[in-house]
């Protein structure tokens, strides 16, 4: 009996581990559940999160800590796109349309590198006109991203809460509309 009692705690110990490590799709292809729109237009379009006007956030409704978060993403100009993902934020300033940092940029020249952090950068491993993947992986104060399955940059150094948001920045009048699709998180515990 005593075994059969230790063989289904560790039975659910191990369940739990595994759930917690679970990568789930933070984007249904159909609706924006889970999601909240702050001071943009977005819209789903062709089982895509679109960017279709101003300057703001599609961010998520939950905050997350350690995670990998992936995702597919496509400027839909030839040049002097801009837009870019956050992270572990907990609010937006006033009469600002973003958070202060931390910020991986998807802007034309700047490509996937960690805005104001010397050290997260590379060279531009994405393919423009095209669907591009990223990985962005964060635990701790660790940071470091992969694009298109190649590495860009890792960085230990981040500061600020333990967690936060991840937001899909929109920047249209300056940089052009944006999509999204295939978007999915791995909560680290």
């Amino acid at each position: 009996m005593k075994i059969a009692k230790l063989f289904c705690i560790a039975t659910l110990v191990c369940a739990a581990a595994i759930a917690a490590n679970e990568r789930v799709s933070l984007f249904d292809g159909k609706t924006l559940t889970g999601w909240t729109v702050l001071t943009c237009e977005a819209t789903v379009d062709n089982g895509e999160i679109f960017l279709k006007a101003g300057n703001g956030m599609v961010q998520t409704e939950q905050k997350y800590g350690d995670f990998i978060f992936e995702c597919e993403f496509k400027a839909l100009k030839a040049e002097k796109f801009d837009s870019g993902v956050y992270f572990r934020y907990d609010t937006i300033p006033p009469k600002r349309a973003w958070p202060a940092r931390y910020q991986v940029n998807l802007k034309d020249g700047d490509m996937t590198n960690l805005v104001g952090v010397k050290e997260a950068k590379s060279a531009d491993l994405t393919t423009h006109g095209e669907w591009n993947r990223m990985k962005l992986t964060v635990r701790g104060t660790h940071a470091e991203v992969e694009v298109n399955g190649k590495f860009a940059w890792k960085f230990d150094g981040l500061e600020g809460p333990k967690e936060g948001f991840i937001g899909l920045q929109a920047e249209v009048p300056a940089g052009g509309q944006y999509r999204f699709r295939n978007i999915f998180i791995t909560e680290l515990k």
